[in-house]
Parts: C-alpha cells; sequence; structure tokens
C-alpha cells in the first residue's frame, strides 16, 4: 500500500489502481510532504489508522493523550517548521476536542489541516453513536471545512485543504470522513496538488499606485513609526522587512505574535505593543505622523480604545487579507498584498534616511521604564523570586537561541517582554485566543517541527494543569522539552486584575497544586523545584544540560504584577508604569 504515492505521485495520468478511501489519505499527506501527524484513534476513524499501520516508515504518528493536545502539537510544530500541521480525531467527542485548538489556529493564522473520521453516512442524522455535526459545528473556527461520503472525492478534497490551509492568510481546515468512504474501494490515478481554486484568492493584486501613495507619505514624514505582526514571519519576509526598516531609518516595535521577526536587540527594535507591552511603543504611538502597520491586525490589545488610537496619523497598512484593511483603524493608504512582495517595492521607493531625535524619543522612554519597572523586575532585592529575572538568567544561559512556548497568563506577559530571540520562528504562544493549556502540547510540537533548538516551554501552575497528561506523549516518544513553572500560586493575571479593580475581591483565583516534581516522576521526566534565588541560575542550567525532558518548578512571588498596562477602556497613551498611577 505505501508504495501508491511512488507510483503514483501527482501524476493523473498513471493506470489507475483499485485503494481504499483511508489508502488514498495516507497517500496524499505524502505526497503534500507530511511527516508528522498528530492524533487520537478512535471508532470512526478506524480504517484509517488500519491503513496507518503499513506507513509507520514514511509517517511519524504522535499519540497524544488528549485530542485538543493534538491540534496544539500541530500549532507548535507548524509555527516553528513554516509547514501545515496535521491531526486525526475520530466522531463525536474526539471532534469536538479539537474546537479550541481550530479557534486558536483560526485567529493566530496557524496552517493546521484536520481529518476527522464519521458515522457511516447511512446514519447521518440520526443521532448514531458518536455522531455530531462537525462540519456546522466548525465553521465559525475554520478557514474552510468539507465532509466527504465517497471515496473518490478524498484526493481533491485534500488537496484543496492543504492549499487552503498553508496559503495567503494561513489558517486551520478540517476535512470530515465518514466511515463508509475511509473503507470504500475506487479506482485511484494518483494524487495531484491543488495550485488554483476559481472562486478563491489567497493574494490580491498588488496596486502600484497605493505603493507609491505610502512611499510619499514616509518620504515626507518626520515621525514615521512602524508596528508588525506575524504577518511578517507567515510571509517569510524577515529580510524584507528588515531592509525596508533599514533603509528608512524608522523605529518598529512588534506585537506578541510578531516577536522574533527582527531579532530583539536590533537597533530599529523599539519593544512589544500591547497592554503589557513596552512604554515607548504604546505612549508615542500617539505621537507619531505616519503609521505604518505591516501583517498585523490592530487587535484591542494593540490599540486599547479606538476613538483614542492614533488620531494625529496617518495609516498606511500592509497586509494580505483585505478585510484586515478598515476593519478596526481606518487606513489612509491600503497596502494590499504578500508583505514579501510589497515590501521591496516600497523599499526601493523611500529614502534612506536617519530619524535621530525621533528614536531617541524611545530609548527616553526605555531610559525611564528600565528606572519604573525592568530594573526591580530584573534585578530584585526582596527575598522572592520574580518572573523576570528567571528569563534573565534563562536569556543568558541560551544566548537567544532557544525556541520559548508560553502558556497564557502572566507568565506569558513576562515572557514576551523579557524574552531574546536572535531567530524567527522562535516565539510560540496563544494570542489571539489565549488558550491556557496550549503551552505544553505545543512545545511537543515545536520540539518536533525543529529538533536543531532546544526548545523551552514557560507555564503557570494554573495552565500546566489544564494539559499536563500530555507528559505522557513526552514520556512515549522521548521528546526533549525542558519545562519551567513558574508558581505563583494564583491565577496570577486574573489576581492582578481583582487587586487593581475589583478592591482585592480574590473570588476563585488561589490554585492548589500537586508535587508538580513528582507527577513529572511518574512519566519518567526529571525534575526539581526551587525557590530560593541562590538556586536559580545552577537550577537552569541543570535543566538545559539535561538529556531529554525536564520539568523545573520555580516559586515565585505570589503578588506581583506585570506592568507596564494599559488599563481596560484606556487608550495606549494611558499606559501606566505601576499601580499607584491607576
Amino acid at each position: 500500500m505505501e508504495l501508491i504515492a511512488k507510483q503514483n505521485k501527482t501524476d493523473v495520468g498513471n493506470a489507475a489502481v483499485s485503494v481504499s478511501g483511508s489508502v488514498a489519505v495516507l497517500d496524499a499527506l505524502l505526497a503534500e510532504n507530511v511527516d508528522t501527524v498528530f492524533g487520537y484513534p478512535g471508532g470512526a476513524i478506524m480504517p484509517i489508522y488500519d491503513a496507518l499501520y503499513d506507513y509507520n516508515d514514511k509517517l511519524k504518528h504522535i499519540l497524544v493523550r488528549h485530542e485538543q493536545g493534538a491540534i496544539h502539537a500541530a500549532q507548535g510544530y507548524a509555527r516553528v517548521s513554516g509547514k501545515t500541521g496535521v491531526v486525526f480525531a475520530t466522531s463525536g467527542p474526539g471532534a469536538t476536542n479539537l474546537v479550541t485548538g481550530l479557534a486558536d489556529a483560526m485567529i493566530d493564522s496557524t496552517p493546521v489541516v484536520c481529518i476527522t473520521g464519521q458515522v457511516f453516512a447511512h446514519l447521518l442524522g440520526t443521532d448514531a453513536f458518536q455522531e455530531t455535526d462537525v462540519v456546522n459545528i466548525t465553521t465559525p473556527v475554520t478557514k474552510w471545512n468539507y465532509q466527504v461520503t465517497d471515496a473518490t472525492e478524498i484526493p481533491a478534497a485534500l488537496a484543496k485543504a492543504f492549499f487552503i490551509a498553508g496559503s495567503g492568510r494561513p489558517g486551520p481546515v478540517l476535512i470530515d470522513i465518514t466511515k463508509n468512504a475511509q473503507l470504500q474501494m475506487f479506482d485511484y490515478a494518483g494524487y495531484r496538488k491543488c495550485e488554483h481554486i476559481r472562486s478563491y484568492r489567497p493574494k490580491p493584486i498588488v496596486r502600484n499606485e497605493y505603493i507609491a501613495e505610502a512611499a510619499k507619505l514616509i518620504n515626507e514624514a518626520q515621525k514615521s513609526f512602524v508596528i508588525f505582526g506575524q504577518g511578517v514571519i507567515l510571509g517569510n519576509a524577515e529580510k524584507e522587512f528588515q531592509q525596508f526598516i533599514e533603509k528608512a531609518g524608522l523605529p518598529a516595535a512588534w506585537t506578541i505574535m510578531g516577536m522574533s521577526a527582527i531579532p530583539t536587540n536590533h537597533p530599529l527594535g523599539v519593544g512589544m505593543l500591547g497592554m503589557h507591552g513596552n512604554y515607548g511603543p504604546n505612549l508615542l504611538t500617539n505621537e507619531c505622523d505616519v503609521l505604518i502597520a505591516v501583517g498585523m491586525r490592530f487587535d484591542d490589545r494593540v490599540t486599547g480604545r479606538l476613538d483614542k488610537y492614533a488620531k494625529q496619523a496617518k495609516i498606511i497598512h500592509l497586509d494580505i487579507d483585505p478585510a484586515e484593511i478598515d476593519k478596526n483603524v481606518k487606513t489612509t493608504v491600503p497596502v494590499w498584498g504578500d508583505c514579501k512582495e510589497t515590501l521591496p517595492l516600497l523599499t526601493e521607493l523611500i529614502e534612506k534616511k536617519s530619524h535621530d531625535a525621533w528614536l531617541q524619543k524611545f530609548n527616553d522612554c526605555k531610559k525611564k521604564e528600565e528606572e519604573k519597572v525592568i530594573h526591580a523586575e530584573l534585578n530584585p532585592t526582596d527575598e522572592t523570586l520574580t518572573m523576570g529575572e528567571v528569563l534573565k538568567q534563562l536569556n543568558e544561559l541560551t544566548k537567544g537561541d532557544a525556541i520559548i512556548v508560553t502558556d497564557v497568563g502572566q507568565h506569558q506577559m513576562v515572557a514576551c517582554r523579557y524574552a531574546k530571540f536572535n531567530h524567527s520562528k522562535s516565539n510560540v504562544t496563544s494570542g489571539g485566543l489565549g488558550t491556557m493549556g496550549f503551552a505544553l502540547p505545543a512545545a511537543i510540537g515545536a520540539a518536533l517541527g525543529d529538533t536543531s533548538r532546544q526548545t523551552v516551554a514557560i507555564i503557570g501552575d494554573g495552565g500546566f494543569q489544564m494539559t499536563l497528561q500530555e507528559l505522557g506523549t513526552i514520556m512515549q516518544f522521548n521528546v526533549n522539552v525542558k519545562i519551567i513553572i513558574l508558581n505563583n500560586q494564583f491565577l496570577g493575571m486574573v489576581r492582578q486584575w481583582q487587586q487593581l479593580f475589583h478592591e482585592k475581591r480574590y473570588s476563585f483565583v488561589n490554585i492548589t497544586s500537586p508535587d508538580f516534581v513528582q507527577v513529572a516522576k511518574g512519566f519518567n521526566i526529571a525534575g526539581k523545584s526551587i525557590n530560593d534565588r541562590k538556586d536559580l541560575q545552577p537550577a537552569l542550567k541543570e535543566m538545559l544540560d539535561a538529556k531529554g525532558s525536564y520539568l523545573l518548578e520555580i516559586m515565585v512571588g505570589k503578588e506581583n504584577n506585570v506592568f507596564p498596562m494599559v488599563p481596560q477602556g484606556k487608550g495606549v497613551s494611558e499606559i501606566v508604569l505601576s499601580k499607584e498611577e491607576i
């Protein structure tokens, strides 16, 4: 069976052979250069798993412990490898367990193809065992989905799925295949990749007149400011982006998803935008005369109150998705297209400049932030450890070369504020959906997606308990993930808000945790717990030097807060540096 892909490749002119729908599925994966699948078997997808038995030397299947773990792992894999992640799940609860990950992948533009089994076609609509209408359930959280009831549809459906998932603005696709279609034999003439769909245009036409208008605005401006998101990374346009900002001498700030597109120590990189971003990028957004947005969607965590956002500035928005233009922020000049194509066109027309006085404003803001926030966070004088000093020590040991995967909460904001990156595709986090439980399975996928670098998962004590069963996946497949749990014995971000805005009415944010080291030990994963500063650097070094996975629990201050902060309902220029300013 595994010889079909070799025999037919993508040439439909070959003589047809009789194969099952399940074999056609696996042949499609090989033709799309898939090497890893994350999944969990069940009754409705059993024929595909039966066929997979003969493909063990061609496809690596990672048996997760929960379907949510499968899709988060596929997301991590896709984010660091640049490939499309692939997931198998059965019908009913297997399929519905993918929904959170699909929503996460949709909002963060992560290419994933999920293949779900479904009950026999003649049972559809009868409330059969483990039947759910997965197509209608997942329509809002997929870029495209489709139900296959006849095996002859499988090659074309999967070709279309991979094309849609990975092209244009990437996203998740789900193909639901009934059991009879998986079992059905049909005349198969090979697999042909999809390269065009009549009703689908992944890249809008680049309009040169808009490029010229944008260049004119930039050339005439005195205080242009670039903000960039994951579109730079997804477009593989890191080099083109650097050439653009360097020629124009423009300060550039990243969104949480755009982080690592340029090295964090780049002289024109002025920090992170957003609710817990850096002081200067937020404050000076409302002072620039031209705001240039590249591959980002003006998320509410970046803009704060829209009626107070960059009202003084002319807006240039470069994006591959026309739906994002004018969705949240009115654009002066829209630049539609893939930024890998549009940025060089724009760079050619802009004048080579430096903006020393404007850049100095960002440096002055950075100095103020360092004095009031950063120095105390990275160099604390009291006894309790801070999350920031953990990141500082980790940076020194990894030298900015590690892949860092974060969960959601205070530790995520601290990690994204202080982590250092030298390479693109190094920061993996749940940005738009904010999914607790994301990090552990995503780190598994990231570690498998790029085995040349160290993968470090930074997780809170709350988020870790949501998907800790995936330690079993790490154990079974010997995945090399270094796990840091920053334990403040609270659901920290919610507690911070309750402290600052709800009169310290700590309602159900105290969380009791198990002995994480003993839990890890149960999965044959070495570990240690520390709470003393003198042990921090040796423990981090021991973790990084350990062979295989390792869990390090670090007890940090219970009521430490993350600042700066743009309070909800405020504009970006109303960013505060301490709770006293709220």
